[in-house]
């Protein structure tokens, strides 16, 4: 596969790109992803959590290759009176057959690149412990803040420690 990619920010559903990502979160959840979900991830609940992902203070950006959605990101800028300086990453996503080819990376600088846009100068997010995700948050320039054990549970059963990081903008 070669590298080029284009990101694109979804801003109203349509039913090809919401049955994309369906099939990408199926995939990383398969993969072994820690984004909330544990295997085998049925397509119904896949599709239920992105109708509820649409909201005023979420952006949403995919990255595609040759027209097919293979990675997103999102924003969650947060709503509260004393937040409104922050926002969220949530559920980076690259599908196992695009990895290492800069997505994620070029994911996040999207989101960083929005949430200053939208003025906001503190962006956190977490990650299981161990993962290659800790690696690229790290070259990214976050922090780690602290570790929260036993935070998610795996396919397996086991109760994994997850990782908060931060990066002022």
């Amino acid at each position: 596969m070669n590298t080029k990619f284009e990101i694109r920010r979804i801003t109203e559903w349509y039913a090809r790109d919401m049955n994309a990502l369906s099939s990408l979160l199926i995939a990383v959840v398969e993969d072994g992803a820690s984004i909330g979900f544990l295997p085998p991830l049925l397509e119904e609940f896949s599709l239920e959590y992105w109708k509820e992902v649409m909201a005023p203070n979420v952006r949403l950006w995919v990255a595609e290759y040759s027209g097919e959605i293979v990675g997103t990101v999102q924003l969650q800028l947060s709503t509260k009176q004393n937040g409104m300086h922050r926002a969220e990453i949530a559920k980076l996503m690259v599908h196992p057959k695009a990895r290492r080819m800069g997505i994620a990376r070029q994911l996040m600088g999207t989101a960083e690149d929005t949430e200053v846009e939208e003025g906001r100068s503190l962006i956190v997010l977490d990650t299981r412990a161990g993962d290659p995700s800790n690696t690229l948050y790290r070259s990214l320039g976050y922090i780690e803040a602290g570790r929260i054990p036993q935070y998610a549970k795996s396919a397996n059963g086991q109760l994994d420690t997850t990782v908060l990081y931060y990066k002022l903008l």
